[in-house]
């Protein structure tokens, strides 16, 4: 299973269905299930930007190192002037991410939050995953 990992609060915006397109400078062309993993990255309470970021998602438990949710990445487009005029008329989720032309926003649907997130440790870019039979996670051999 495809893993992206990505800093919080980033994550917990997803989790808690303030965000649905995450915001990159690479593109993939994998589309397909994704399971989210928020790194081990403390956040900076003090910046003015994560404050306004957790103020979203008040009270909600970040958790650093975990695996938190499962997605579908529908699509991965480019951030031209037209999507970037699109997402004007969505502040929240322009909030959430860096928009940008040369950028690209990876649509995430179908968001699932893990009833008990999973520790694991993230790499970067996508990497795999290990998933039993049963559905349930175990920790990938490094």
């Amino acid at each position: 299973m495809k893993v992206l990992s990505l800093r919080e609060p980033w994550a917990s915006l997803i989790t808690e269905g303030k965000k649905q397109i995450e915001t990159r400078s690479w593109r993939t062309r994998y589309r397909g299930p994704l399971y989210l993993h928020a790194s081990a990255a403390k956040i900076n309470e003090k910046d003015p930007h994560i404050r306004e970021l957790l103020a979203l998602i008040p009270g909600a438990q970040m958790h650093y190192g975990h695996i938190v949710c499962r997605c579908m990445l529908t699509d991965c487009v480019p951030m031209d002037e037209a999507f970037l005029q699109k997402m004007e008329r969505r502040p929240i989720e322009r909030l959430c991410g860096e928009y940008a032309p040369g950028r690209f926003a990876w649509m995430l649907e179908g968001i699932e939050v893990l009833k008990c997130p999973v520790p694991a440790k993230g790499m970067l870019g996508l990497w795999e995953w290990e998933e039993d039979y049963d559905g349930n996670l175990f920790h990938p051999a490094l």
